[in-house]
This record gives C-alpha cells, structure tokens and sequence, in this order.
C-alpha cells in the first residue's frame, strides 16, 4: 500500500472509530470537547522543568484509550510524525540551557534536557488528546459542539471542510501519481522537471471537486448549522463526564500525583 493510499485509510479508519456504538462515542460532543479543550490548556500551562507533574497528565488519554477500546499501537504510529517534528524543535534545548538541575547515579541533567522532554510530553498529550475526539466523535458532531460554544459559522464550516478537503487532495494526488506511472512506468518516481505541472493539476481538480461538494450540501439545505447523530438519552452521563473529567484534570494540575507518590514511597 502507498503512502497516500494509507494516509487516506488511517482518515476513514478514524471515521469508523467515530461511528462504533460504544458508551464513549454515544456522550454528548459537547462534553467530550470540553474535557479536551480544558485538558489541552492545562497541559501547556505547566513550566518547562515541572516534569513530574506534567507526568500526571498522562493519566487521560490512558484511560480514554482503555475505556474507547483503542488500540494504542496504532495510535503512537500515526502519532509519530507530529513527535518527531516536536523532537526536531526542541533537540536545541540541551545546548542553551546548560544549567545542572539534578543528578541521575552521578550523571548531571540540564535543564535543557528536561524542559526538551517536557516539550516532547506536552506535544504527546495535547495531540493523543485531539487524536482521542477525534477517534470518538465524528466530525459533524465535533462542528455542533462548536457551534454550540458559539464559535463563529465561518470557521466551523472552514474547519469540516478542510477535513473533507484533505480527504480530496489525497484521492487527487493518488489519481496523478497512478496517471503518471503508467504513463512513465520505468522511472521509479516523479521527475523533478514536471512536479509543479502535477501539483497545480492536482490543486485544480480537487478545487473542482471541493466547489462540486460544497454545491451539493448547499442544493441539500446546507446553512452552516449541524444536528446531531446520535447520543445517549440520558445527558446526565454527559455531564457526569465533563464536570468529573474537569475536576480530577484541575486536580493533576494542582496537585503532582507522582511527585506526592514519590515522598511515600521515599518515607
């Protein structure tokens, strides 16, 4: 399989997830976007050294990916490329900050070298956060709890159809790459000469596509407004979920779990 056929199978894989009639999936969007924004602002919020209370956090996506059935495999491998990005920015960390904060059995650990790994932590969790609703929520449910929390219609609308509109670029750039292929089949790949020549083709198929798509939704009532699937009947689970989620991330946030397991164990 290509690279773009698999890229195009991880974004359905991620629409299947969405539509499992799990207890995870059935929870008001609202409340499942919520947790996620509320988390996500914690996250960020800790100071490049507080390692272990960043640590703590990691407790959410855990347990979502145990309660949603996920399998974390395949998670951390579509994850990947956002981390090595991360890693890539902050790998410069250990050469400014070079300040000794600890020592590890005798070996100095920089400051550098922690706010690095608390930059790589931070990145992990936010995106297995998003990764996680996204996995568990569909896409218009995801623009209804936006709407919901009145962020303005353009931008919902702009959103879903950016996610619909990657779906088309891939299916376009698979589409050129077959064409060219075939049509060049013994080189092994695309000529440097004829590369801006593909891609404004394949930009201006898939602008065709994306303006046929969107005329179709307006010909069928489209307003910028979203109804939701399905959910469960009983929203007081919804709200168990988001006000009990809330409280033990603000939790975590003020209090280190593990530094607090630390001293136990130490005493």
């Amino acid at each position: 399989m290509s690279k773009i056929n698999q890229a195009i199978h991880d974004i359905h894989y991620l629409d299947e997830m969405a539509e499992r009639d799990t207890g995870l999936c059935r929870l008001h969007p609202l409340a499942k976007v919520i947790v996620t924004l509320w988390y996500v602002a914690l996250t960020v919020s800790f100071d490049k050294y507080d390692l272990t209370g960043l640590a703590g956090m990691c407790l959410y996506p855990v347990v979502l990916m145990i309660h949603g059935e996920l399998p974390v495999r395949r998670a951390l491998v579509q994850l990947r490329p956002v981390l090595l990005v991360v890693c890539l920015v902050g790998i410069s960390n250990p050469f400014f900050d070079r300040n000794v904060l600890f020592h590890i059995a005798g070996i100095p650990v920089t400051g550098g070298a922690v706010s690095m790994l608390t930059l790589v932590l931070k990145a992990m969790f936010a995106v297995s956060a998003s990764y996680l609703l996204i996995a568990t929520t569909s896409i218009d449910n995801i623009c209804c709890a936006l709407r919901m929390l009145h962020v303005p219609k353009i931008l919902v609308t702009l959103v879903m159809l950016i996610y619909r509109y990657i779906i088309l670029m891939l299916k376009e750039a698979q589409r050129v790459t077959e064409a060219y292929s075939l049509r060049a089949p013994h080189e092994k790949g695309i000529r440097y000469k004829v590369w801006g020549t593909l891609a404004g083709q394949m930009l201006l198929r898939s602008m065709d596509r994306a303006q046929a798509v969107y005329e179709s939704m307006a010909l069928r009532g489209f307003t910028g407004e979203y109804s939701l699937k399905r959910m469960d009947r009983d929203c007081g689970k919804s709200i168990r979920y988001a006000v009990c989620w809330c409280a033990a991330l603000t939790g975590l946030r003020i209090f280190p779990l593990f530094e607090a397991v630390g001293r136990m164990l130490g005493m």
